[in-house]
């Protein structure tokens, strides 16, 4: 996506060229796109070398989000609450030094979203923060999993980081590189990908005086507050192209035996005022935190929040300071979709209850009627993206292992005009998270995947379909393999919108040896011993308008691609079908769908 500015001269007395605007921004998303790129090839986690689950940003020095490029919106969305403590602790930050903080009361996501913060100095003088993101493999925790549903305290979690100086004059600080090292299963997994971190870090500020000596540090500064405020005056052109009003959506999360045995019932009050060109997103209304790891952090209510109603907006608009201010997050403390109040457990903060989070603000704005809003996108994380670990002894001695797999993504969301993304894994990604290769993860780990496939007849239906749910199954290949897993979507699938069907929900099963398949809890750390495979289906996108409403030849599409069956068809989108001369493909019996759809009519 390209945030190239249009129309930028626009603003009255801005003297400011708006062909260097754009180069400017360009060169801004290059810097990223750069750190980016060092994240991926340098890290050694397959988490993030596979599935690209990390993120990288600019910001000013006084905590203004500049640029990110291809990052996770949960991520990024709310990254200025993660330098702020820097500069709210330290009072002599320098050149040279570096930040790593995990901590979710000191600005972070959640406790497995390793932060590291370089401040770049022009001269004598702070301007920026360059910031890498990366979701480790481990954290310490007494269980082998980063994130689970019912580590009720920070305690629990691993290792908790809050804002620590790492680095001092470009060196590492080795005691407590060595304190992280002694307490992590598989160090040199997690030591490599903070080395990786550095390295962005270190990229992007090198790259950032690069274009100070060229341009000089008046002309950045000015472009940085011009920048700003295009990205204000796009977003708040986009607002006002919604109708004025208040709108409210309620969804709800799984229930979680003995932490939240009813479920979680989370609102969204989204009201807007084209005139002002605001949306307040009013979250006050929801349950206090509850006793386990699925309450949201500051970072995440506020990030989930701006993301639900980004996904209203135009695409193409920058996202920055300008356009995120546009967009007011009012919370409550002690709320599970607020501020946690300390040691409340947060290690499940970027999923389950944030895609919920998300998923009420986008569909709010369905209460607007078509064309607006979102049908409700597939929630995660079963089996197809569990914490494995165990012992490979394939090559000698047993070496542990331990790494969060990504083996089937939830699907999105149907809205008008659009069919959902096949690839979308979550509300809280939004399509940049990646499948990973099965090859890389089998050359890496002692498991072997025996299917990845899309799911028939499991989609959620509609004039605009969600995307089908995917399904597959893996096992290991040396002794016992634990997955740990937190499965939201179980019980409460993803809801369809405006007459659209329902999505699927996910499913967690083993097949033991004998055969015999078993359904498992929805969160849950499962052994599966040799023999026996775990085997998932994924949630998918609700659909959005009636499926009685859907092209024909969209229909015949999704038949012809076996995402769902010619009896489907007919019984639900009331299209009838004929095999093609091939003998294989359907073809539309255009006659016999004009009589459904009257019939169904009547």
């Amino acid at each position: 996506m390209s945030n190239a500015p249009t129309g930028a001269g626009e603003r009255a007395g801005s003297p400011f060229d708006p062909m260097l605007l754009a180069v400017l921004s360009s060169r801004l998303e290059s810097i990223v796109r750069e750190m980016s790129n060092i994240v991926k090839k340098a890290s050694r986690s397959t988490a993030i070398t596979n599935a690209r689950d990390f993120s990288c940003s600019l910001l000013t020095y006084d905590h203004r989000l500049v640029c990110v490029e291809e990052a996770m919106p949960v991520h990024v969305t709310a990254m200025d609450l993660t330098t702020k403590p820097i500069t709210r602790l330290f009072d002599d930050v320098r050149p040279g030094d570096a930040f790593f903080s995990n901590s979710p009361y000191y600005g972070g996501t959640h406790h497995a979203d390793m932060t590291l913060c370089v401040p770049v100095f022009f001269g004598e003088e702070p301007m920026f923060w360059v910031v890498a993101r990366s979701h480790h493999a481990d954290t310490g925790a007494h269980l082998p999993t980063t994130m689970d549903a019912y580590f009720r305290t920070v305690y629990e979690e691993g290792i908790h980081i809050p804002v620590v100086r790492f680095q001092e004059n470009y060196a590492d600080k080795k005691d407590l590189i060595r304190w992280c090292r002694e307490n992590i299963r598989e160090s040199h997994i997690w030591y490599g990908d903070y080395c990786a971190q550095v390295g962005a870090c270190r990229t992007g500020e090198r790259r950032l005086k690069e274009l100070g000596e060229r341009y000089g540090t008046a002309l950045i500064k000015t472009f940085i507050e011009e920048w700003i405020a295009y990205g204000h005056r796009r977003a708040v052109a986009a607002i006002r192209q919604l109708p004025r009003g208040t709108y409210a959506y309620t969804v709800r999360h799984d229930p979680i035996p003995t932490v939240a045995e009813e479920g979680i019932p989370i609102t969204a009050k989204v009201t807007v005022d084209p005139e002002a060109g605001l949306v307040t997103v009013d979250l006050r209304d929801n349950p206090d935190c509850v006793p386990g790891g699925v309450n949201l952090s500051e970072a995440c209510a506020t990030g989930g929040a701006r993301i639900g109603v980004f996904y209203n907006l135009d695409p193409t608009l920058p996202h920055n300071e300008g356009s995120a201010s546009c967009i007011k997050v009012m919370l409550r403390d002690g709320c599970v979709v607020g501020r946690p109040s300390y040691p409340a457990g947060t290690s499940n903060a970027t999923m389950g209850v944030n895609d919920r989070l998300i998923n009420a603000v986008q569909c709010a704005f369905t209460q607007m009627g078509k064309p607006f809003g979102l049908a409700e996108g597939g929630t995660e994380f079963g089996c197809n993206m569990g914490v494995v670990s165990g012992f490979d002894d394939r090559r000698g001695a047993p070496k542990p292992y331990i790494n969060m797999v990504f083996f089937g993504l939830s699907t999105g969301p149907g809205l008008n005009g659009h069919d959902g993304w096949l690839t979308y894994e979550a509300p809280n990604g939004g399509g940049v998270l990646a499948l990973d290769s099965i090859e890389i993860d089998e050359a890496m780990y002692p498991i072997l995947v025996e299917a990845r496939h899309v799911a028939c007849d499991a989609i959620g239906m509609g004039q605009w379909n969600g995307a089908p749910a995917m399904q597959g199954a893996y096992r290991s290949l040396s002794g016992d393999l634990s997955v740990a897993y937190c499965s939201d979507g179980d019980i409460n699938g993803p809801r369809g919108v405006l007459g659209g069907g329902d999505g699927a929900s996910s499913q967690n099963m083993k097949r033991h040896a004998n055969g015999e398949e078993e359904r498992l809890p929805g969160f849950h750390i499962e052994t599966c011993r040799p023999g026996e495979r775990m085997i998932f289906r994924t949630s998918s996108g609700g659909g959005y308008g009636s499926p009685a409403e859907r092209e024909p030849a969209r229909v015949a599409r999704d038949v012809n691609r076996r995402w769902i069956s010619p009896a489907t068809a007919e019984r639900v989108y009331r299209v009838k079908l004929a095999l093609a001369g091939n003998g294989v493909d359907y073809r539309v019996d255009e006659a016999a769908t004009a009589a459904l759809r009257r019939a169904g009519a009547r």
